[in-house]
C-alpha cells in the first residue's frame, strides 16, 4: 500500500507552492482547474504511488494555501512556467504531468515548451488546439456553456461567485459534471480554498488574463490560441466526458493532427468535465497502462 499523503512547501517561480505528495520514483506532477483543488487527483495520486511513482499536486497560483501572484499573472504561459519550475524544484529533471482544465493548459504549454523535459502528458477535460476559441466565435453550444468565462470579466463576479457561501461553485459542478455524486468533504474542501483571502480573485485572473484582451480588441477567431498551436512531441492520453457540461466533445476533433508522437483520446460514457473524480478507476487503470507501455 502506499505511504500517507503528505502537504509541504515548495518554492518555485518566486512562489510558495503548497503541494501535496506520496510515493517515491518518478514524479508524476498534478496540475488542477478550475473550480477545484490539489485535491482532485486524490484517487490518482496513490494509485501512482503504488506503481512506483513520485505524485505531486500543487495548488495552483493564487490558490490556498499557495501565494498569490505578487505581479497579478495568471496568464496561460506562466502556468506552463511554473510546471517547469516545479518539476526543477522538486529535484527532477524531467516528469510527467497530468493536468485537468486549466491544468491541463498548463500541462500542454509546458509539453510544447520543453519536451525534453516532459516524459509524457496526460490531460482531461480541456482539448488543444485552436478549436475552443474559435467555438466562442462559431459555435453556439459552445457559447451556452462557456457563459461563465465572459461574465467573470465583470465587476459583479466576485460577489456572485462568492454569494451564500460559494453556492454558484456547486452549481457549476453540478452543471459540468450532472451525473456525479460527489460528498459534501469534497466539496467543502473547495469552499474552504475559495474562503480563503485571495482565492477568488485569482482564480477569476486565469479567464480575465485569456479573455481580457480579446474583448477590448478586435480579433479574429485564427488569433486567438496561438499558445495553443503549436506541434507536441510528447506521447499523449486524453480524457474527455462525454457529458461534460463545460467543454463539448466534438471539440477534440483535429487533435491528433498537433501530437506528431503519439495521441490517444479516451471520450469517457457517463463522465462530465470532472471526468477523473468521476470515473477514478476507468481513468487509474488507462493511466498506468499508458506510464507502463505507452500509446
Amino acid at each position: 500500500m502506499a505511504a500517507q499523503m503528505n502537504e509541504r512547501v515548495v518554492r518555485a517561480s518566486k512562489l510558495n507552492f503548497t503541494v501535496l505528495e506520496i510515493g517515491e520514483g518518478p514524479l508524476v506532477l498534478c496540475l488542477h482547474g478550475f473550480p477545484d483543488t490539489a485535491h482532485s487527483f486524490r484517487n490518482q495520486m496513490p494509485a501512482l504511488a503504488d506503481a512506483g511513482y513520485h505524485a505531486v499536486a500543487p495548488f495552483m497560483r493564487g490558490y490556498a494555501p499557495t501565494e498569490p501572484a505578487p505581479d497579478g499573472r495568471y496568464d496561460s504561459p506562466v502556468l506552463s512556467e511554473d510546471a517547469l519550475a516545479l518539476i526543477e524544484a522538486l529535484g527532477y529533471q524531467e516528469a510527467v504531468l497530468f493536468g485537468h482544465d486549466w491544468g491541463a493548459v498548463a500541462a500542454y504549454g509546458a509539453a510544447a515548451r520543453a519536451p525534453n523535459v516532459v516524459q509524457k502528458l496526460i490531460t482531461a477535460a480541456v482539448p488543444y488546439g485552436t478549436s475552443f476559441f474559435q467555438a466562442l466565435v462559431t459555435n453556439y453550444a459552445q457559447q451556452r456553456r462557456s457563459w461563465y468565462m465572459f461574465f467573470f470579466q465583470t465587476a459583479i463576479a466576485e460577489t456572485a461567485v462568492s454569494l451564500n457561501d460559494f453556492a454558484f461553485l456547486e452549481k457549476m459542478w453540478r452543471d459540468w459534471s450532472p451525473g456525479w455524486n460527489w460528498t459534501q468533504p469534497e466539496m467543502e474542501a473547495l469552499k474552504r480554498c475559495f474562503r480563503a483571502k485571495g482565492t477568488l480573485e485569482a482564480a477569476l485572473g486565469y479567464y480575465r488574463a485569456t479573455l481580457g484582451p480579446v474583448l477590448k480588441i478586435p480579433a479574429q477567431p485564427s488569433a486567438l490560441a496561438t499558445a495553443m498551436a503549436a506541434p507536441i512531441e510528447v506521447p499523449t492520453l486524453m480524457f474527455h466526458g462525454r457529458d461534460d457540461g463545460c467543454i463539448g466533445a466534438e471539440l477534440l476533433s483535429g487533435m491528433e493532427a498537433l501530437f506528431p508522437r503519439g495521441l490517444k483520446i479516451d471520450v469517457v460514457p457517463g463522465a462530465g468535465h470532472f471526468v477523473h473524480q468521476e470515473k477514478p478507476d476507468h481513468v487509474n487503470r488507462l493511466m498506468l497502462q499508458f506510464l507502463r507501455q505507452g500509446i
